[in-house]
């Protein structure tokens, strides 16, 4: 089933670009926005990708009907490390998958650790994204800013910072427990979380913290205070692994706030 599930979401991203890969290369710009340096010497900078009308890009964790975003910085000048904080997505069904991401434009702040503090730096980024419409094309996009040794303060970068999920302490999180058990593909995972209702439908989104680990779309339940996910997991090569259960991440989506959990005990 998780096999099945997986290769019918890459198949179908794979027709759409053979077919409309080159009719459809205008549909999505990016940018770098310069941002500030903070006073412990890192550069708070973002990524702003903009879309056509009624298109949409994807979250770290894109559901089944998504293409992961990967983003690189080689050939950055003074760059010592570069993380990202992505704002809080939206969910989308699409064609009877679940799929997580923005419309029209999302900024992704980037906290840049320089190599030598005070000095300027060069911020190049390739961004490997997929968009969609009625279809799903991959996407190569190159940018790059010089970002200077001071900088200004962008009130657009402080609203996407602000547009975070809450944490597991400001969200009154519980107990986060995890029960899993072998299947014929990996392994079978059921999270049970102590929260309060984050409003609406609740999704949840897992991530195993290991990019070689396929996270199947979970199925999301409340029952009073107790929400549960439920969901399968399997090793890219087929081959058996280990769970970190310190490296599982929960996000929790729901229509008053989302919520970042952190890891899980036995």
């Amino acid at each position: 089933m998780i096999r099945t599930a997986l290769m019918t979401a890459v198949s179908l991203c794979f027709m759409a670009t053979q077919s409309l890969a080159q009719s459809y290369d205008q549909v999505v710009q990016a940018e770098v926005l310069q941002g500030w340096r903070n006073a412990d010497g890192t550069h708070t900078a973002a990524l702003r990708i903009s879309l056509n009308p009624g298109w949409k890009t994807y979250w770290r964790a894109p559901g089944d009907a998504g293409i992961p975003p990967r983003i690189t910085w080689r050939g950055s000048r003074n760059l010592g490390g570069a993380e990202l904080s992505w704002p809080t997505p939206e969910v989308f069904d699409q064609n009877g998958m679940r799929s997580v991401g923005y419309t029209e434009e999302v900024i992704i702040p980037v906290q840049i650790s320089p190599q030598n503090a005070g000095k300027a730096m060069t911020l190049k980024a390739q961004l490997e994204i997929g968009v969609c419409r009625d279809i799903c094309v991959p996407q190569t996009l190159r940018i790059k800013a010089e970002l200077p040794a001071d900088g200004e303060h962008d009130g657009r970068i402080a609203a996407a910072l602000n547009d975070q999920p809450m944490s597991q302490q400001d969200a009154r999180v519980g107990s986060v427990t995890c029960r899993v058990s072998p299947t014929a593909d990996g392994l079978r995972l059921r999270a049970t979380i102590q929260m309060p209702h984050a409003g609406g439908r609740e999704v949840a989104v897992i991530e195993a913290g290991d990019p070689h680990i396929w996270v199947a779309e979970a199925t999301t339940t409340r029952k009073g205070n107790t929400l549960i996910a439920e969901t399968e997991m399997m090793h890219v090569d087929e081959t058996p692994f280990i769970l970190d259960r310190s490296g599982l991440r929960f996000t929790v989506l729901g229509a008053a706030h989302a919520v970042d959990i952190r890891g899980c005990s036995g």
